[in-house]
């Protein structure tokens, strides 16, 4: 059956400083700074071939359909699979995938998704407030609650009082979370696919490594447990840095292995800013020719830009924690950045795509 349809709370004054001190040190600051200007148009294909081992199976894959007028607009995706069954489902939290159920002998499932957006960079001017509409109750209650591994009391909270202590305000406390997890954190290359997020573990342990579902969780989370909206956006890189910067894009049209979680605050007058800590510690490690100081003129200037811009070169699939996938047999998903299956023999590993058998392309197009 074919189916197709169109403890170094360092605040503001420590990102202000950071700048002179490479400066001093006479190191030429690289340019990066997003700001919005002309739109991009990416298409990127999903394709799943489900090793079945025998017997019925069932995928999802994400679909993006977040939209952010300014900076993010969904296109629409399209299909084709030789699937017994297809539609396009949504889970509780707002995540939207397409479900794809096989009957057995069915060889191989496959299913191929087409999906079309248009982005560009993004800033916030963060030197004054502006007029931006104010969250509803609802949605703030949403994004200020806790989830499974993001808890917003016990030591996240005790973390976050302290980070924030005699911080006047959102934006001061907003500012001083993210330069405590860029201070206090590190990328660890050893950590598979994006990470877990399980914040709770991360500072219980004292080891707060990980990438950027782990670290982007924990700016979120130290966030939500000052009673401020925060949010994790799930997505992937679709193309190289236009800035220069080989750790902050995809340099393949191959994106599989591309995927990464960003993070936005919520503050009253701004709106949705974005934010992006995990990103400066993977400038530090993998930015070439690598493993470089805190003090570096790249990762300074990368630290700078990410509270407050993004670089248009990533889609995002949705902001969704605690995803049950419809019909699934296995237990829920922490969030949903990469395709999932199952088979009778279980579900399969999403972060080994070769045994998994799924690649992601991606490509600019015309409007």
């Amino acid at each position: 059956m074919i189916s197709r349809r169109t403890f170094l709370a360092s605040g503001a004054a420590a990102a202000v400083a950071l700048p002179s001190l490479a400066r001093a040190q006479g190191a030429a600051a690289p340019a990066f700074a997003p700001k919005a200007g002309d739109w991009r148009t990416f298409q990127v294909v999903t394709r799943l071939e489900v090793q079945a081992a025998g017997g019925a199976s069932q995928a999802w894959v994400p679909l993006p359909v977040f939209a952010a007028q300014d900076w993010f607009k969904p296109l629409g995706n399209t299909w084709t699979t030789n699937g017994a069954t297809v539609e396009a489902v949504k889970d509780a939290q707002g995540a939207e995938m397409l479900h794809v159920r096989w009957n057995a002998g069915e060889q191989p499932p496959v299913v191929e998704v087409t999906s079309r957006f248009s982005t560009r960079d993004r800033s916030v001017d963060l030197s004054k407030p502006g007029s931006a509409a104010p969250l509803s109750a609802e949605e703030r209650a949403k994004y200020i609650a806790a989830t499974d591994l993001i808890p917003t009391t016990g030591i996240v909270k005790t973390t976050a009082d302290k980070i924030t202590a005699g911080k006047d305000g959102d934006l001061a406390k907003a500012r001083a979370i993210y330069e405590w997890v860029v201070e206090n954190t590190f990328r660890n290359a050893a950590t598979r696919g994006c990470g877990t997020g399980d914040v709770a573990s991360m500072l219980e342990s004292g080891t707060l490594g990980g990438k950027c579902a782990d670290l982007n969780a924990l700016f979120v989370g130290l966030l939500r447990a000052s009673d401020i909206p925060a949010r994790d956006i799930y997505g992937v890189r679709v193309a190289p840095s236009k800035f220069g910067y080989k750790s902050l894009g995809a340099n393949s049209d191959i994106i599989t292995k591309a995927q990464h979680c960003r993070a936005e605050v919520f503050l009253s007058g701004y709106g949705w800013v974005p934010a992006d800590p995990a990103d400066v510690r993977k400038v530090v490690l993998e930015e070439p020719p690598g493993k470089l100081e805190i003090n570096d003129a790249k990762v300074v200037a990368a630290r700078a830009a990410l509270f407050g811009s993004w670089e248009g070169n990533w889609m995002a699939y949705n902001t969704a924690h605690d995803v049950v996938l419809p019909g699934a047999t296995g237990g829920k998903v922490a969030f949903l950045m990469y395709p999932q299956a199952e088979t009778v023999a279980g579900r399969l590993d999403c972060l080994d795509p070769d045994t998994f058998k799924y690649t992601l392309r991606s490509a600019e197009i015309s409007a």
